[in-house]
Order: C-alpha cells, then sequence, then structure tokens
C-alpha cells in the first residue's frame, strides 16, 4: 500500500484523515435504512449521545495540546483549527466515530430483537 501513498501528491496527504472519517459515515449510513437502527429518526437521543462524547474528549484534547502533552502534524492535517487549538479532523472525529459506533450497536440491537427492517424472526415469539 505504501507504493500507492508514496504516488500521491503532497497536498493529499492532509485528506487521509478525511477520507477515513467519510468511509466510516459511507459505509455505515445504510445501516440506519437496512437494518432499522433508527439513530437518524431519533436526533433528539443521537445529539445528547454525541455532546456526551464531544463535550468531554474535545475539552480533554484541547487541554493537553494547550500543555504541550502532545501536538498533530500540520503535515496530515488540512489546516482548519476549532476552538483554537484543535485540527478540524480531531473534532471530526469524536462526532463521526461514535455516530458510526451508535449505529452498528443499533443495527445490530434492531436485527437480534426483530430480524432486517423489524420482522420478528421466525423462530422468536412475541412477549
Amino acid at each position: 500500500m505504501n507504493w500507492l501513498l508514496d504516488r500521491l501528491p503532497p497536498w493529499a496527504d492532509r485528506w487521509h484523515y478525511i477520507g477515513v472519517l467519510a468511509l466510516c459515515l459511507v459505509l455505515t449510513s445504510p445501516l440506519e435504512w437496512a437494518f432499522g437502527a433508527r439513530v437518524y429518526r431519533r436526533p433528539g437521543a443521537t445529539m445528547k449521545t454525541l455532546v456526551a462524547v464531544l463535550v468531554p474528549f474535545v475539552a480533554t484534547d484541547g487541554w493537553a495540546v494547550r500543555r504541550g502533552l502532545w501536538s498533530y502534524s500540520q503535515q496530515h492535517v488540512v489546516r482548519v483549527t476549532l476552538f483554537g487549538t484543535l485540527p478540524l479532523e480531531e473534532v471530526l472525529f469524536f462526532v463521526v466515530i461514535p455516530l458510526c459506533a451508535l449505529l452498528t450497536f443499533s443495527a445490530v440491537t434492531a436485527m437480534l430483537d426483530h430480524g432486517p427492517r423489524g420482522h420478528l424472526p421466525r423462530d422468536r415469539k412475541v412477549d
């Protein structure tokens, strides 16, 4: 795979992180409709979950960057910062990955409870 990455123009290296996040969304978004995850159909609950992750992790990351405990290579980010210190990709990570996890968990739960698209499996009885 390195042979492919070595052939990319220098500016493309900045877009890898955002590309991976976009791919995560593309791959998990169909779970909403295909398996009845019902994450996007409950925006209030989804936002509460995302805020519960976003706030402490962005605060911790921002604190660590300001203290010099870690940093981000300007070569590997798009150079847009939020909250004064964090790269756009880092903040997006704390939105995208929990959203993908929530979609996956909800889809698996829906399938175990009711099968694909909300149908009860034949061998399962309704209580």
